[in-house]
């Protein structure tokens, strides 16, 4: 898919013409000035999606798209890969969310370690919250993304140990271990969860439960990586090895 997309809240009943206003069509037509005769795909972000052709261009923000090809729905991808993601400092945050989405992981969890500097709280949590959900939705724009990564609500360890358990594959970044991730016995389907810790790295009392849960800890090569930089770099090695980035 090379035409650039735009979010609509959801593609049933779309009939020979579409108007996209709002904040997409004034993206549409004042940020990325599409003209008549322009490709354009429409998505509602979870994987459902059409393609269609500028009638014209309105005003500052609204778009007319016919020719509207028949709505797809975009298989979720196998295996599926789940990065928890341990909470870094300032905007490194949506820094991680955005390589991530476009590198293509398919969902996302913030994680409050215990060494975490920062902490999300109260209405401040849900702010920041919103900013990685926002982020996650742009980056998959702009990456021509139709089904975008799901960020889910921030977890406790407990609730990440939970998660491991459940995997097919459960892996922790860590300097500690013996096994390099580039050799790790990967399953062909199901799901692949990976936890990435903070800058202060996994307690051991993290790194004990979680093996208890089955995540053995994988290193990626001889450097050590910032949180908001590995959970991008093991993600592209994993996309790499199971295949769907052949």
């Amino acid at each position: 898919m090379t035409a650039p997309v735009f979010v609509v809240d959801q593609l049933d009943g779309v009939g020979a013409e579409f108007v996209l206003d709002g904040p997409e069509g004034r993206h549409a037509v004042s940020v990325k000035r599409l003209r008549p005769g322009e490709d354009v795909a429409l998505t509602d972000g979870r994987g459902r999606w059409t393609r269609g052709v500028v009638k014209t261009a309105d005003g500052k923000d609204r778009l007319v798209v016919v020719d509207l090809a028949p709505v797809r729905d975009e298989p979720q991808e196998s295996p599926r890969i789940t990065v928890v993601q341990a909470l870094p400092k300032g905007d490194r945050g949506e820094l991680a969310v955005e390589t991530m989405t476009e590198t293509g992981v398919d969902a996302i969890v913030p994680w409050a370690a215990s060494r975490c500097i920062t902490q999300w709280k109260g209405e401040r949590g849900l702010k920041a919250l919103a900013k990685w959900r926002s982020t996650a939705r742009e980056a998959g724009k702009q990456s021509r993304r139709v089904r975008f990564p799901e960020v889910a609500d921030a977890a406790t360890t407990k609730q990440v140990a939970a998660l491991l358990a459940g995997a097919d594959f459960a892996g922790v970044l860590h300097e500690s271990g013996d096994d390099p991730l580039a050799t790790a016995d990967l399953p062909g389907a199901g799901e692949i969860v990976l936890v990435v810790g903070p800058e202060g790295g996994v307690s051991p009392e993290e790194l004990a439960l979680f093996e208890e849960a089955g995540a053995r800890p994988y290193r990626l090569g001889r450097s050590v990586l910032r949180t908001s930089t590995a959970g991008t770099a093991a993600s592209a090695l994993l996309l790499t090895r199971t295949g769907r980035w052949g």
